[in-house]
């Protein structure tokens, strides 16, 4: 199938489960398609639905330098609960010395253009290598996670052209954490430390209860800003129009 022809399926998806999505798109695309894992909840849901699916579908993963320990348990732990390898993608260790060298080693609190370019050199580099050789990816994108992600798709087009596969957009916080209840999947222990959306160290917190599921990642910045760029719709970030924000 073409690339028109595939997001041409997106009223027909809309309504399909995750598991529907994902077999689907996983016959239609072959050897094009690729799993991004941020091993975040979302990530382990889409992860174990692969494996039970019996899906051919290769699993990579970012390490930015800065990672918790917790997250690197959880590679080695979820590796052995499947017994499928998840691929590394380190950011290029000169631009890292560079950008150091530069800004400073916690560059990113100074200001939210230094904390973006950190983003690009640590994530948004490596996730461009990680990808080259894939038409398409998967991710575990919700829409209540965010401002920014409240107009994601099932499917939808990346700032380079590819497709983007997100098949756990209509699911709650709740739904993810039955479905990892149900099925015992390991996860990330900081979760249950109040860390509830969980990315380099530096830049993430715990969070009280009320407070917004991504309200510990990035917490001195305003929330239209947190976003590190590896999620875009069409070519660009979509932001939900502030005077119609429900959360």
């Amino acid at each position: 199938m073409t690339q028109n022809e595939i997001l041409e399926q997106e009223d027909f998806l809309a309504n399909k489960s995750a598991e529907e999505i994902l077999s689907l798109l996983s016959e239609q695309l072959g050897k094009d398609i690729v799993f991004a894992s941020s091993l975040g909840a979302e990530d382990q849901v889409i992860f174990d639905m692969i494996s039970r699916l019996g899906l051919d579908i290769p699993v990579f993963t970012l390490d930015t330098g800065r990672l918790f320990q917790e997250t690197y348990d959880l590679i080695d732990a979820t590796e052995k609960k499947y017994n499928k390898k998840i691929k590394v993608f380190f950011p290029k260790h000169e631009a890292v010395e560079e950008m150091i060298a530069e800004d400073g080693v916690n560059s990113f609190y100074k200001s939210a253009e230094l904390r973006k370019n950190c983003c690009h050199v640590r994530k948004l580099e490596p996730l461009s290598r990680a990808l080259k050789p894939y038409n398409a990816w998967i991710c575990g994108l919700r829409r209540d996670q965010a401002e920014t992600r409240s107009g994601v798709k099932v499917l939808e087009l990346d700032g380079n052209g590819r497709i983007k596969i997100n098949p756990l957009i209509n699911w709650t916080e709740e739904d993810v954490w039955n479905y990892i209840n149900k099925y015992d999947l390991p996860y990330n222990k900081l979760h249950d430390k109040g860390f509830l959306s969980i990315g380099c160290a530096p830049c993430t917190r715990a969070v009280v209860p009320g407070e917004h599921v991504r309200s510990g990642r990035w917490w001195w910045e305003t929330p239209e800003q947190k976003e590190c760029g590896l999620h875009v719709v069409d070519g660009k970030i979509v932001r939900k129009n502030k005077d119609n924000n429900n959360e």
